[in-house]
């Protein structure tokens, strides 16, 4: 089964799409990345050949390539993965692309941190062939991702992507039946939801709740650092897709992370977020 995906489209190539396509390629696929904007383009390129190079994979650089036209993106691939922001109109505007696009065996995936593909599976065709492919970045130190059907999703289609997730050694979590936040995101979920609580309410410092994690589990990480790792625009945007979807007032997230994601203040990729960082050159 695992020659049935041989190349594979990332859209959308920020935070989580480039350490998609770079983990994808030290495992030996063909990688085709697409993203509408030059600069972020750019950026996974350097991004990706960087990994390949400090991985001792220099020769996989050559089976990478990527596209500011998304047909040409598409044009052959085998698996598409859709890591775009987490805004289910746009989803459903790319998922449409790639239908019209992509040939009809390929298969569509969506790197959603939240929202189950059948809430995007009404923008395409091809019903049988959708699958929720969610990864847990840094990639390298958390080699896991869900996997989840939508309603229509084919048992074969289901095997070919979990197997695929197998031969890039990473660990498949297979939701059983769907759910918002499948599987460990629906447990961080809690913990990011409480961590705010106690943060926004005055009751701990950040410092005392990471450092209160990082004895607990064992993990070089706390929550904060880790949201911050993450991108707080990206963790707003799923933590209201929580609130959206239960409306429960109890799961709004704090007005205080809105203002510091509207203040541009996102975490590691902008050098300050809960904590201040030294930015790559």
């Amino acid at each position: 089964m695992a020659e049935k995906i041989k190349i594979v489209g990332i859209i959308g190539s920020g935070f989580t799409g480039k350490q998609i396509a770079a983990h994808t390629a030290l495992h030996d696929f063909i990688v085709k990345v697409y993203d509408i904007t030059p600069t972020v383009l750019e950026d996974a390129k350097k991004y990706i050949s960087g990994v390949l190079k400090r991985k001792n994979k220099t020769e996989a650089i050559q089976n990478v390539s990527y596209y500011s036209d998304i047909d040409e993106a598409l044009e052959d691939v085998d698996l598409v993965v859709e890591a775009v922001p987490e805004n289910l109109e746009l989803k459903k505007i790319i998922f449409s692309q790639i239908d019209n696009s992509a040939p009809a065996h390929t298969i569509i995936g969506t790197n959603s941190s939240s929202y189950p593909v059948s809430k995007i599976e009404s923008a395409v065709k091809r019903k049988d062939k959708l699958l929720n492919l969610h990864f847990y970045p840094p990639i390298p130190m958390t080699p896991m991702v869900d996997i989840m059907r939508g309603s229509e999703t084919s048992e074969e289609t289901f095997e070919i992507g979990k197997k695929w997730i197998e031969d890039i050694k990473c660990e498949p979590l297979v939701v059983k039946k769907e759910c918002l936040g499948f599987v460990f995101n629906r447990v961080w979920h809690a913990v990011k939801k409480e961590c705010l609580k106690i943060w926004e309410g005055g009751y701990a410092d950040k410092e005392t709740v990471d450092t209160a994690w990082k004895i607990f589990t064992g993990m070089k990480r706390g929550p904060f650092t880790s949201m911050d790792g993450i991108g707080l625009d990206v963790v707003y945007a799923v933590e209201m897709s929580y609130y959206n979807e239960s409306g429960d007032p109890n799961d709004k997230p704090p007005d205080a992370l809105k203002q510091m994601v509207e203040n541009g203040d996102l975490g590691m990729k902008t050098g300050n977020g809960f904590y201040k960082y030294r930015r790559r050159k």
